[in-house]
């Protein structure tokens, strides 16, 4: 009898038809590789879904809050169900930006200078410039992925507009030092020690940085692989996209977002679930050694099996 594997993709985040389009590229990858697919559009109640369906291993597609963030893990943890991806406590620590720069500077990762506040305790441009020493900042609400709220500002006219955007999405927000460099991004697989690094994939947006636009429509960036770094960038990038595989505790894929900037490498976050489609990042980085799509789902979903026995 095959293996049933429960896709959830869509969900209530920000991010949901990305999800529905991961889930579906996943789904139709799993059946070519003969295994029992029964796609769900998840919205709650995920203990009356695994109860009605009965899975072996659930494949989680959900991208940004409530999928992302720890909540759906949380839940397929207490049903005894195993799920890809990583556990509640990493996936929960890489969904919030502002913990995840606290673990960056404990392990000895450069990630770059930031403030972090509330709605009812914002600090003026010209405060958070001198403080962060660059009057070009990036606002980030502290709980989003897909770059969704994320503002370049370099007046105290776009601070303004890019904290009101970035509130209607989070009750923190986080200021970042712009470093302008190269977009990289690191993807791993496995789980560790036994993990692989896959080759580093240059991002060259249409806009000004990768932003929602950059990353899911046609043509809106290029992917060049290997990234045009330095051996050096290249050395570093890889090694601090291990450090944080192993000390975050991830499990399975992720994919780690950098800056390589004259000879030196910031990470700007980490993807527990980054997009699945057959031209997203991940499976592009796979696609580079010979590993097919479908392998790659094949290779996810075996590795969550593995915690089963």
């Amino acid at each position: 009898m095959s293996t049933k594997v429960l896709v959830l993709y869509g969900g209530k985040s920000t991010e949901r038809e990305i999800s529905i389009k991961s889930g579906k590229a996943v789904s139709d990858a799993l059946r070519k590789k003969g295994y029992n697919v029964i796609e769900h559009d998840f919205q709650n109640h995920i203990e009356d879904v695994v109860k009605e369906t009965n899975p072996d291993v659930v494949f989680i597609a959900l991208h940004g809050k409530f999928g992302e963030d720890g909540t759906v893990q949380g839940a397929l943890e207490l049903l005894n169900i195993p799920y890809t991806g990583s556990s509640v406590f990493a996936s929960a620590l890489c969904m919030n930006k502002l913990f995840s720069k606290f673990m960056f500077r404990e392990i000895d990762v450069k990630t770059p200078s930031f403030a972090y506040f509330g709605r009812d305790n914002t600090l003026p441009y010209s405060y958070v410039s001198e403080l962060l020493g660059n009057s070009t900042l990036v606002i980030k609400p502290v709980d989003q992925g897909s770059t969704i709220g994320v503002t370049i500002a370099r007046n105290e006219e776009a601070y303004n507009d890019g904290l009101a955007k970035a509130f209607e999405l989070s009750d923190l927000v986080i200021v970042e030092d712009y470093i302008k460099g190269t977009e990289i991004t690191v993807a791993i697989i496995g789980n560790y020690p036994d993990i692989h690094v896959l080759p580093i994939i240059e991002i060259v947006p249409a806009h000004e940085f990768y932003d929602f636009e950059s990353k899911y429509l046609p043509s809106m960036s290029k992917h060049i692989i290997p990234a045009r770094i330095s051996t050096y960038e290249k050395a570093l990038a890889e090694e601090y996209a291990k450090r944080i595989y192993k000390e975050f505790g991830l499990r399975d894929f992720a994919r780690i977002d950098m800056i390589a900037n004259s000879s030196d490498v910031y990470v700007l976050e980490v993807n527990t679930i980054p997009g699945f489609t057959e031209t997203s990042l991940v499976p592009d980085a796979a696609k580079a050694e010979n590993i097919s799509f479908e392998d790659l789902v094949d290779f996810i979903v075996q590795e969550a099996l593995q915690r089963k026995r």
